[in-house]
Protein backbone atom coordinates (compact mmCIF):
# COMPACT_ATOMS: atom_id res chain seq x y z
CA UNK A 1 0.00 0.00 0.00
CA UNK A 2 1.23 3.33 -0.90
CA UNK A 3 0.84 5.77 2.14
CA UNK A 4 0.29 9.59 2.01
CA UNK A 5 -1.20 12.37 4.34
CA UNK A 6 -3.64 14.65 3.19
CA UNK A 7 -3.96 18.49 4.78
CA UNK A 8 -7.45 19.95 5.01
CA UNK A 9 -9.00 23.02 6.27
CA UNK A 10 -12.79 23.28 7.09
CA UNK A 11 -14.48 26.21 5.17
CA UNK A 12 -17.69 25.79 6.88
CA UNK A 13 -19.33 24.06 10.30
CA UNK A 14 -19.43 20.35 10.44
CA UNK A 15 -22.17 17.83 11.59
CA UNK A 16 -19.81 16.00 13.66
CA UNK A 17 -15.94 15.23 13.90
CA UNK A 18 -14.15 13.50 10.48
CA UNK A 19 -13.93 9.57 11.14
CA UNK A 20 -12.27 7.65 8.78
CA UNK A 21 -15.16 4.78 8.52
CA UNK A 22 -17.74 7.59 7.29
CA UNK A 23 -15.69 9.53 5.12
CA UNK A 24 -14.45 5.89 3.48
CA UNK A 25 -18.07 5.29 2.61
CA UNK A 26 -18.28 9.21 1.21
CA UNK A 27 -15.33 8.88 -0.98
CA UNK A 28 -16.91 5.82 -2.42
CA UNK A 29 -19.69 7.93 -3.20
CA UNK A 30 -17.34 10.30 -4.73
CA UNK A 31 -15.82 7.86 -7.14
CA UNK A 32 -19.02 6.19 -8.40
CA UNK A 33 -20.38 9.67 -8.97
CA UNK A 34 -17.13 10.47 -10.87
CA UNK A 35 -16.20 6.87 -12.96
CA UNK A 36 -19.68 5.25 -12.59
CA UNK A 37 -20.68 1.75 -10.94
CA UNK A 38 -18.85 -0.31 -12.40
CA UNK A 39 -15.55 1.42 -11.90
CA UNK A 40 -16.74 1.39 -7.91
CA UNK A 41 -17.26 -2.33 -8.04
CA UNK A 42 -13.88 -2.71 -9.44
CA UNK A 43 -12.35 -1.15 -6.52
CA UNK A 44 -14.19 -2.91 -4.00
CA UNK A 45 -13.47 -6.56 -5.65
CA UNK A 46 -11.73 -8.24 -2.46
CA UNK A 47 -12.53 -5.43 -0.16
CA UNK A 48 -13.92 -8.08 2.37
CA UNK A 49 -11.13 -10.34 1.79
CA UNK A 50 -8.32 -8.04 3.30
CA UNK A 51 -7.71 -6.36 0.01
CA UNK A 52 -8.49 -2.77 0.45
CA UNK A 53 -8.13 -0.16 -2.37
CA UNK A 54 -8.48 2.97 0.12
CA UNK A 55 -8.23 3.36 3.93
CA UNK A 56 -8.36 6.31 5.78
CA UNK A 57 -8.00 7.77 8.85
CA UNK A 58 -9.86 10.52 11.46
CA UNK A 59 -8.81 13.77 10.99
CA UNK A 60 -6.23 14.97 13.38
CA UNK A 61 -5.07 18.41 14.37
CA UNK A 62 -2.11 18.66 11.99
CA UNK A 63 1.09 17.59 13.43
CA UNK A 64 -0.29 15.65 16.17
CA UNK A 65 -1.51 12.15 16.61
CA UNK A 66 -4.23 10.65 19.38
CA UNK A 67 -3.17 9.28 22.95
CA UNK A 68 -3.83 5.55 22.52
CA UNK A 69 -6.11 3.42 24.64
CA UNK A 70 -2.87 2.51 26.94
CA UNK A 71 -3.71 2.67 30.78
CA UNK A 72 -2.20 5.35 32.72
CA UNK A 73 -0.27 3.00 34.80
CA UNK A 74 1.34 2.10 31.66
CA UNK A 75 2.75 5.46 31.51
CA UNK A 76 5.48 6.85 33.14
CA UNK A 77 4.15 9.24 35.80
CA UNK A 78 4.16 12.76 34.85
CA UNK A 79 5.25 15.21 37.01
CA UNK A 80 3.27 18.34 38.49
CA UNK A 81 -0.02 17.22 37.11
CA UNK A 82 -2.62 15.79 38.61
CA UNK A 83 -5.26 12.50 37.60
CA UNK A 84 -7.49 15.44 35.96
CA UNK A 85 -5.15 17.71 34.30
CA UNK A 86 -3.03 14.37 32.84
CA UNK A 87 -6.26 12.76 31.35
CA UNK A 88 -6.73 15.90 29.15
CA UNK A 89 -3.34 15.26 27.31
CA UNK A 90 -4.99 13.88 24.36
CA UNK A 91 -2.61 14.77 21.57
CA UNK A 92 1.03 13.26 20.86
CA UNK A 93 3.44 15.82 18.53
CA UNK A 94 3.64 13.55 16.20
CA UNK A 95 7.75 14.44 15.88
CA UNK A 96 7.68 12.58 19.22
CA UNK A 97 6.34 9.06 18.22
CA UNK A 98 9.29 7.75 17.94
CA UNK A 99 10.05 8.08 21.64
CA UNK A 100 9.54 5.13 24.08
CA UNK A 101 5.53 4.66 24.36
CA UNK A 102 6.07 4.67 28.39
CA UNK A 103 7.17 8.65 27.76
CA UNK A 104 4.82 9.82 25.49
CA UNK A 105 2.35 11.04 28.21
CA UNK A 106 4.68 13.49 29.25
CA UNK A 107 4.71 14.74 26.11
CA UNK A 108 0.95 14.37 25.26
CA UNK A 109 -0.52 17.81 24.74
CA UNK A 110 -4.50 18.80 25.83
CA UNK A 111 -6.52 20.57 23.17
CA UNK A 112 -6.10 24.09 24.65
CA UNK A 113 -2.25 23.99 23.95
CA UNK A 114 -3.47 23.46 20.32
CA UNK A 115 -5.99 25.99 19.68
CA UNK A 116 -6.83 28.72 21.79
CA UNK A 117 -9.78 27.09 23.12
CA UNK A 118 -11.48 23.73 21.84
CA UNK A 119 -10.49 22.01 18.66
CA UNK A 120 -14.05 21.36 17.90
CA UNK A 121 -16.74 23.75 19.51
CA UNK A 122 -20.88 23.03 19.14
CA UNK A 123 -23.38 25.85 18.52
CA UNK A 124 -26.84 25.53 18.53
CA UNK A 125 -28.78 26.05 15.23
CA UNK A 126 -32.50 26.03 15.58
CA UNK A 127 -34.30 24.32 12.09
CA UNK A 128 -37.64 24.60 10.99
CA UNK A 129 -40.09 23.54 7.82
CA UNK A 130 -42.57 25.85 6.88
CA UNK A 131 -46.20 24.89 6.01
CA UNK A 132 -47.04 25.74 2.59
CA UNK A 133 -50.73 26.30 3.17
CA UNK A 134 -51.11 27.72 6.86
CA UNK A 135 -47.13 29.80 5.53
CA UNK A 136 -46.06 29.02 9.33
CA UNK A 137 -44.30 26.13 11.40
CA UNK A 138 -46.77 24.04 13.48
CA UNK A 139 -46.77 20.37 15.00
CA UNK A 140 -45.41 16.82 13.51
CA UNK A 141 -42.79 17.51 10.76
CA UNK A 142 -43.39 21.05 10.98
CA UNK A 143 -42.61 21.07 14.70
CA UNK A 144 -39.01 23.46 15.09
CA UNK A 145 -36.19 21.53 16.54
CA UNK A 146 -32.30 22.52 17.01
CA UNK A 147 -29.24 20.44 15.87
CA UNK A 148 -25.67 21.16 16.70
CA UNK A 149 -23.10 22.53 14.43
CA UNK A 150 -19.52 22.05 15.08
CA UNK A 151 -16.82 24.78 14.11
CA UNK A 152 -13.52 24.01 14.31
CA UNK A 153 -10.87 26.31 15.72
CA UNK A 154 -10.30 29.01 13.43
CA UNK A 155 -7.27 28.28 11.18
CA UNK A 156 -6.36 25.17 12.41
CA UNK A 157 -5.35 22.38 9.82
CA UNK A 158 -6.38 18.48 10.21
CA UNK A 159 -4.24 15.62 8.89
CA UNK A 160 -5.60 12.29 7.31
CA UNK A 161 -3.65 9.38 7.11
CA UNK A 162 -4.33 7.47 3.76
CA UNK A 163 -3.48 4.13 2.87
CA UNK A 164 -4.41 3.42 -0.80
CA UNK A 165 -3.72 0.50 -3.48
CA UNK A 166 -1.46 1.75 -6.14
CA UNK A 167 -2.01 -0.08 -8.73
CA UNK A 168 -5.89 0.10 -8.61
CA UNK A 169 -5.46 4.23 -7.35
CA UNK A 170 -3.37 6.76 -8.30
CA UNK A 171 -2.37 9.47 -5.92
CA UNK A 172 -3.98 12.17 -8.28
CA UNK A 173 -7.37 9.76 -7.67
CA UNK A 174 -7.32 9.76 -4.26
CA UNK A 175 -6.86 13.78 -4.32
CA UNK A 176 -9.73 14.39 -6.60
CA UNK A 177 -12.18 11.88 -4.68
CA UNK A 178 -11.22 14.03 -1.22
CA UNK A 179 -11.39 17.35 -3.19
CA UNK A 180 -14.69 16.36 -4.65
CA UNK A 181 -15.91 15.63 -1.24
CA UNK A 182 -14.85 18.71 0.35
CA UNK A 183 -16.65 20.38 -2.66
CA UNK A 184 -19.42 18.67 -1.87
CA UNK A 185 -19.77 18.52 2.36
CA UNK A 186 -18.79 16.06 4.70
CA UNK A 187 -21.05 14.04 7.26
CA UNK A 188 -24.58 15.33 8.06
CA UNK A 189 -26.27 18.37 6.75
CA UNK A 190 -23.79 18.49 3.83
CA UNK A 191 -26.57 19.39 1.90
CA UNK A 192 -27.56 22.71 3.84
CA UNK A 193 -24.16 23.52 3.29
CA UNK A 194 -22.16 21.55 6.69
CA UNK A 195 -18.92 19.63 6.36
CA UNK A 196 -16.76 21.51 3.31
CA UNK A 197 -13.32 21.90 3.46
CA UNK A 198 -10.24 22.57 1.09
CA UNK A 199 -7.75 19.95 0.49
CA UNK A 200 -4.14 22.01 1.00
CA UNK A 201 -2.02 18.86 0.27
CA UNK A 202 -1.30 15.72 -0.14
CA UNK A 203 2.15 14.65 0.56
CA UNK A 204 3.39 10.73 -0.08
CA UNK A 205 5.68 11.75 3.27
CA UNK A 206 6.42 7.95 5.67
CA UNK A 207 4.11 7.66 8.02
CA UNK A 208 6.15 8.06 11.74
CA UNK A 209 7.51 4.72 13.17
CA UNK A 210 8.87 2.68 16.39
CA UNK A 211 11.96 0.93 15.87
CA UNK A 212 11.58 -2.96 16.63
CA UNK A 213 7.70 -2.48 16.42
CA UNK A 214 5.46 -5.10 17.79
CA UNK A 215 2.17 -3.67 17.67
CA UNK A 216 0.14 -1.07 15.86
CA UNK A 217 -1.77 1.84 16.98
CA UNK A 218 -4.93 2.20 14.99
CA UNK A 219 -5.64 5.92 13.59
CA UNK A 220 -9.72 4.84 12.69
CA UNK A 221 -12.26 2.92 14.13
CA UNK A 222 -11.76 -0.97 13.09
CA UNK A 223 -12.95 -4.11 13.19
CA UNK A 224 -10.45 -6.27 14.97
CA UNK A 225 -12.89 -9.48 15.76
CA UNK A 226 -11.81 -12.99 14.18
CA UNK A 227 -8.13 -12.00 13.34
CA UNK A 228 -6.26 -13.17 16.55
CA UNK A 229 -5.12 -10.44 18.01
CA UNK A 230 -2.81 -11.35 21.57
CA UNK A 231 -5.76 -10.24 24.09
CA UNK A 232 -3.27 -10.15 26.90
CA UNK A 233 -1.38 -7.24 24.90
CA UNK A 234 -4.07 -4.98 23.24
CA UNK A 235 -6.20 -1.74 24.13
CA UNK A 236 -8.96 -0.57 22.92
CA UNK A 237 -12.62 1.41 23.88
CA UNK A 238 -15.50 -0.34 21.86
CA UNK A 239 -17.33 1.60 19.78
CA UNK A 240 -20.81 1.17 18.33
CA UNK A 241 -21.79 2.34 14.85
CA UNK A 242 -25.16 2.85 13.69
CA UNK A 243 -24.80 3.58 10.37
CA UNK A 244 -26.97 5.25 7.30
CA UNK A 245 -26.71 5.37 4.16
CA UNK A 246 -25.46 8.62 2.58
CA UNK A 247 -26.22 9.88 -0.70
CA UNK A 248 -28.31 8.76 -3.37
CA UNK A 249 -28.66 5.58 -0.72
CA UNK A 250 -31.35 8.09 1.60
CA UNK A 251 -33.79 8.18 -0.98
CA UNK A 252 -34.09 3.77 -0.59
CA UNK A 253 -36.64 4.18 2.30
CA UNK A 254 -34.37 2.11 4.21
CA UNK A 255 -31.73 4.72 5.07
CA UNK A 256 -30.43 2.72 8.21
CA UNK A 257 -27.81 -0.17 8.58
CA UNK A 258 -27.12 -3.05 10.88
CA UNK A 259 -25.07 -1.59 14.04
CA UNK A 260 -21.76 -2.58 13.94
CA UNK A 261 -19.23 -3.09 16.97
CA UNK A 262 -15.98 -1.59 16.48
CA UNK A 263 -12.76 -0.92 18.22
CA UNK A 264 -12.37 2.96 18.62
CA UNK A 265 -9.73 5.14 17.22
CA UNK A 266 -6.39 4.84 19.23
CA UNK A 267 -6.46 1.16 19.56
CA UNK A 268 -3.14 -0.89 20.45
CA UNK A 269 -3.30 -3.77 18.68
CA UNK A 270 -0.67 -6.90 18.78
CA UNK A 271 -0.19 -10.20 17.49
CA UNK A 272 1.63 -13.14 18.88
CA UNK A 273 3.96 -12.99 16.70
CA UNK A 274 4.61 -9.20 16.49
CA UNK A 275 3.72 -8.89 13.32
CA UNK A 276 2.71 -5.05 12.01
CA UNK A 277 1.11 -3.57 8.81
CA UNK A 278 0.37 -0.67 7.03
CA UNK A 279 -3.44 -0.78 8.26
CA UNK A 280 -5.04 -3.72 10.47
CA UNK A 281 -8.63 -5.13 10.78
CA UNK A 282 -11.23 -6.31 8.09
CA UNK A 283 -13.83 -5.12 5.45
CA UNK A 284 -17.59 -5.54 6.71
CA UNK A 285 -20.88 -5.99 5.01
CA UNK A 286 -21.22 -7.26 1.14
CA UNK A 287 -24.19 -9.58 0.12
CA UNK A 288 -26.74 -8.23 2.22
CA UNK A 289 -25.15 -8.20 5.56
CA UNK A 290 -25.20 -4.34 6.60
CA UNK A 291 -28.03 -3.20 3.98
CA UNK A 292 -31.05 -4.81 2.69
CA UNK A 293 -32.03 -1.57 0.67
CA UNK A 294 -28.60 -1.82 -1.18
CA UNK A 295 -26.83 -5.28 -0.60
CA UNK A 296 -23.62 -4.49 -1.63
CA UNK A 297 -22.95 -2.24 1.15
CA UNK A 298 -19.68 -2.55 2.61
CA UNK A 299 -18.08 -0.57 5.67
CA UNK A 300 -14.52 0.16 6.08
CA UNK A 301 -13.37 -2.01 9.36
CA UNK A 302 -9.73 -1.59 8.71
CA UNK A 303 -7.72 1.79 10.40
CA UNK A 304 -4.68 2.93 8.95
CA UNK A 305 -1.86 1.90 11.73
CA UNK A 306 1.54 2.90 12.74
CA UNK A 307 4.09 0.08 13.78
CA UNK A 308 5.00 1.05 17.96
CA UNK A 309 7.39 -1.06 20.44
CA UNK A 310 4.88 -2.40 22.98
CA UNK A 311 7.28 -2.98 26.04
CA UNK A 312 6.83 -6.39 28.37
CA UNK A 313 5.90 -5.58 31.85
CA UNK A 314 6.26 -7.98 34.78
Amino acid sequence: MDCSIATITPRSAFGGPIRGDTLFGQLCWAARHRWGEARLAELLQGYTAGQPFLVVSDAFPAGYLPRPALPLHRFDEAPDADRKAVKKRRWLPRERFAEPLRQWLNHAVAEQDIADDELMAAHIQPHNTINRMTGTTGTGEFTPYIMAQHWFAPSLALDIYIAYDGERLSKDEVKQLLEDVGHAGYGRDASIGLGKFELTGLSPEDWPAQDNANAMMTLAPCAPQGLNFDPARSWYQPFTRFGRHGDLGVHTGRPFKNPVLMADTGALLSYSNGEVSTFCGQGLGGNGQLSKAIEATVHQGYAPALPVFLEETS
